[in-house]
């Protein structure tokens, strides 16, 4: 996160995500957080307001409890841009009490485990999600970032800046599933691919 609070990132489907964390390693990252589990809470208002504004109201735990507010993408970016404001907060559970009372629901339930590196001043996260294995890159400079994501022999044209929901929707609608939820549960008896996602893997197998 810069000090304008604008996130800035990009991510990428990866087809051989073992693979790809060797290179990652392989060039110097430094990991900086384990791999940890995730739950998300994404709150909205009864008439999805916030849905609607392309705004988020997010409640994680991970290692910690963050409550995060994001605000609408920029268009006509190379990488995703948007207002991020997060701060880190004491118990999960009087959280999600606090909002509820406040006329928020929780919208949608997601999981992922997450691994984090560090490499030139960039975020590296590798993200396991129900649906697939990606690579997210975050930092302050879209130049930087676009050099990194070729520099690990990631395709520039096939990167990803809708988020993990917008793409659990397109699968939904996509494979025709009945499920509300994006967590491990859910998806224990499908297996998806980049397509039925809508998009198409970064890794560039020849890397090596």
């Amino acid at each position: 996160m810069n000090k304008n609070n604008l996130e800035m990132e990009v991510k990428f489907f990866l087809n051989d995500a073992p693979s790809f964390e060797q290179r990652l390693r392989s060039v110097g990252a430094s990991m900086t957080q384990p791999r940890t589990f995730e739950t998300n809470l994404r709150f909205d208002t009864s008439d999805l307001s916030l849905t609607k504004a392309h705004q988020v109201l997010r409640l994680r735990q991970d290692q910690a409890v963050y409550l995060t507010y994001k605000g609408p993408s920029e268009w006509g970016k190379s990488v995703a841009v948007r207002q991020e404001i997060e701060i880190e907060v004491s118990d999960f559970e009087s959280t999600r009490l606090l909002l509820e009372a406040l006329g928020y629901h929780i919208n949608v339930r997601y999981e992922k485990w997450r691994t984090k590196y560090q490499l030139e001043n960039l975020e590296l996260d590798l993200d396991e999600m129900p649906f697939g294995h990606f690579v997210e890159i975050e930092g302050d400079d879209a130049n930087r970032i676009e050099r990194m994501a070729k520099m690990l022999a990631l395709s520039w044209p096939n990167r990803v800046n809708d988020s993990y929901l917008k793409l659990f929707e397109y699968a939904k609608q996509k494979k025709h599933l009945d499920i509300h939820d994006l967590t491990f549960g859910d998806f224990k008896d499908y297996k998806l691919n980049a397509d039925d996602l809508g998009i198409k893997p970064g890794d560039i197998v020849s890397f090596f």
